[in-house]
């Protein structure tokens, strides 16, 4: 005679508990747990973006010591010094987007095209190195500018030492054209990053089509390459434009806020060096700053709708 033994939790157990499915639970509990996964996602967006664009949008409007609307702060921020402060911003984020933008596509069209024994290791180094550079910014890469090509700084007095004094030449690392090289030092990694996904979307086969058909190297990007790619690229120009507009630690401690950036003048708002009766001030400043990047997410979706239409 052969004993059975049954093992906790088996069917031949008559103990078993059989938990009902979520199937057979009410219609509320699974809705609930259908979006239980992007809860987390919703709170942070809520309290990290919507409350406080919702707080910067009342107080641009807000009196700072009646707390009655008006008009004054945002007139104030369109004026004078913070007019001009928006106006090299918009020319530094232009400066610092389109020429990394160009510099960071013929990187990774170089690493994309690479072949041979060692492609694999050097997209893999390229890739990495551009992960790492693109996230170091703020005061660390100010001193390592300012110790490298300052005025009396490493690489200029080599190239003084060969009779090339660059600042003899106009050159400044705290101009608005030093702050634009400094952020092409996370910015070019940045493009490499962003614009590769879209380089290895175009198929093989567009280009085996086109060179069948008798088209040259420059008439493939002419009429097939360029025009699918050109989305995807204006897409990244957006994401390196809004990157160098908000950027602060870094122009700040390049050059202690002698470049009227708007980045840095809400940034001595921040500090509390305000004139009686302008607290709100930096609010109207910041909301600039928002509506710009508003407009700039509408081109980016316009584009990235486009893009996506090629790369299906």
């Amino acid at each position: 005679m052969t004993d059975v033994v049954t093992t906790p939790g088996s069917d031949t157990d008559p103990g078993v508990r059989r938990f009902l499915s979520l199937r057979n639970a009410p219609k509320p509990v699974r809705s609930l747990a259908r979006y239980a996964g992007i809860i987390p996602f919703l709170a942070y967006i809520a309290i990290f973006l919507i409350v406080p664009v919702v707080a910067i949008v009342i107080g641009a409007f807000q009196n700072p010591q009646t707390n009655a609307f008006t008009w004054s702060n945002v007139n104030t921020a369109v004026h004078g010094s913070y007019l001009h402060g928006f106006q090299q911003s918009v020319i530094l984020s232009l400066i610092a987007s389109v020429i990394p933008g160009v510099f960071g596509l013929l990187i990774a069209y170089a690493i994309f095209t690479a072949r041979g024994r060692g492609a694999a290791s050097l997209r893999r180094v390229v890739i990495t190195a551009s992960g790492v550079f693109a996230n170091f910014g703020g005061v660390p890469l100010a001193f390592l500018f300012i110790a490298s090509l300052g005025s009396s700084a490493l690489v200029t007095g080599w190239l003084s030492d060969l009779g090339l004094n660059i600042y003899n030449l106009g050159f400044s690392l705290y101009d608005l054209s030093g702050v634009a090289l400094v952020y092409m030092y996370f910015q070019i990694p940045l493009m490499v990053l962003i614009i590769l996904p879209a380089l290895e979307g175009l198929r093989p086969a567009w280009r085996e089509a086109a060179e069948n058909m008798g088209a040259r190297s420059w008439q493939y990007w002419r009429y097939v390459g360029g025009p699918v790619l050109l989305p995807s690229f204006m897409s990244c120009l957006i994401v390196l434009f809004g990157s160098a507009l908000a950027a602060y630690a870094t122009a700040e401690a390049l050059t202690t806020g002698t470049i009227p950036l708007t980045s840095i003048q809400i940034g001595t708002f921040l500090n509390g060096n305000v004139l009686a009766g302008q607290e709100n001030v930096g609010k109207a400043l910041s909301l600039g700053m928002v509506v710009i990047i508003a407009i700039l997410m509408v081109f980016y979706v316009l584009f990235q709708r486009r893009a996506a239409k090629w790369l299906r």
